[in-house]
C-alpha cells in the first residue's frame, strides 16, 4: 500500500525501485520558527549505523529522485532523504516564504528533530547549492559534504523574468507539461533510454500536491540560489567529495573543476558515461564513492 498522503497518481508507477521508495515515504510535523504551525515534512529513512547520510534533491523534484541510490546506501549506512520546503510532498503552508533562507531553516529543524547528530550531507543539482548554503550556515551539522553535479556557480533562474501575473502561472503550467518535463529529463541523462514513462511519473507526482504552482512561483521570485563566490566557498571546512557526470549537458563539466579549485579539502571524481544525474544513471558507482568517502 502507498501512503495515503501521496497523490492517487502514485498508482501509475511501474518500476520496482520507484514503487518501493514511494511506499517508504513518511511524514512528520516539524516545528520551526517559520510558522506558528508545524510543517508536515515528507522524508525517507532506511538503514542503520554509521554517520547518517542525508540526501537533498534538485529543483522541482522530490525524494523519489533517490529511488535508485538510497537503497544502495542504506545497505551499509543509516540514510535519509527529505523533501525541501516548497518541493516534493512536504506541506506548502500559506504565508510561508519559499526562499533559500526558509529552506535551510526548515532543513535545520528537520535535522534537529529527527537526526540530531552530524551528517554526511549529499546534494544533487540545486540540492548541491542548498547543501552548500546549509553547510556554510550550520558547519557543526555537516561532518562531510558531497556535491553531485551541483548548482551554485551560476545565479538565479531564467524563469524569474516571467514571474509576474499572469505570466507566473503560465510559466508554472509550462513546467507542468509532460512534453517539457520529458525533454528536460532526456537532456539530463547521457543515455536517454533512462527517461522512461515511470521516470516521468516519478518526476511529476509532486505536481499534484496542493499549492505546487504557488510555491514554485514564490521560490523563483525569491531569486533562488545565487552564485557562490570563490571566497565564500573557501569557508567550507567540511571534507568535500565532488561527483560529476563526464557528459553533463545541463551544467557542463567546467563547474566541477571550479568547485574543486574553490573548496578546500575537496576531491573531484568523474562518473564516466554519465550525464547530469549520476545517482539515477550510475547509482551503484555513485553509492560506492559515497560509502568509500564516509570512512
Amino acid at each position: 500500500m502507498f501512503p495515503s498522503f501521496l497523490p492517487a497518481a502514485v498508482g501509475q508507477l511501474t518500476e520496482a525501485e520507484s514503487i518501493a521508495l514511494a511506499r517508504s515515504i513518511q511524514i512528520h510535523a516539524i516545528a520551526t520558527p517559520l510558522s506558528n504551525q508545524p510543517i508536515t515534512t515528507a522524508y525517507v529513512h532506511q538503514g542503520s549505523g554509521g554517520i547518517p547520510i542525508l540526501l537533498i534533491h534538485g529543483f522541482d523534484s522530490s525524494v523519489l529522485e533517490f529511488r535508485r541510490l538510497l537503497p544502495l546506501l542504506a545497505q551499509e549506512n543509516a540514510t535519509w532523504a527529505v523533501d525541501l520546503l516548497g518541493f516534493g510532498f512536504t506541506e506548502r503552508l500559506a504565508g510561508l516564504q519559499f526562499s533559500p533562507v526558509a529552506i535551510k531553516t526548515h532543513l535545520y529543524y528537520f535535522w534537529k528533530t529527527l537526526i540530531n547528530q552530524p551528517v554526511i550531507l549529499v546534494g544533487a543539482s540545486m540540492g548541491g547549492a542548498a547543501a552548500i548554503d546549509f553547510t556554510l550556515t550550520y558547519p557543526e551539522v555537516v561532518e562531510k559534504l558531497v556535491l553531485i553535479d551541483s548548482a551554485g556557480l551560476r545565479g538565479g533562474s531564467p524563469l524569474t523574468k516571467f514571474m509576474f501575473p499572469p505570466l507566473d502561472y503560465m510559466a508554472a503550467q509550462f513546467l507542468r507539461s509532460p512534453k517539457v518535463r520529458d525533454r528536460v529529463a532526456r537532456a539530463a541523462y547521457k543515455n536517454p533510454s533512462f527517461a522512461t514513462v515511470d521516470a516521468l511519473y516519478c518526476g511529476a507526482l509532486h505536481l499534484e500536491m496542493p499549492s505546487w504552482p504557488e510555491a514554485l512561483i514564490a521560490f523563483t521570485k525569491s531569486g533562488g540560489y545565487t552564485a557562490f563566490r570563490f571566497k565564500k566557498l573557501a569557508e567550507i571546512t567540511s571534507p568535500t567529495l565532488i561527483l560529476w557526470g563526464d557528459s553533463d549537458k545541463i551544467l557542463g563539466t567546467e563547474d566541477g573543476k571550479r568547485f574543486k579549485r574553490a573548496i578546500p579539502h575537496s576531491q573531484l571524481i568523474w562518473i564516466e558515461d554519465c550525464g547530469h544525474i549520476p545517482h539515477l544513471e550510475q547509482p551503484k558507482i555513485t553509492a560506492q564513492h559515497i560509502l568509500n568517502f564516509r570512512r
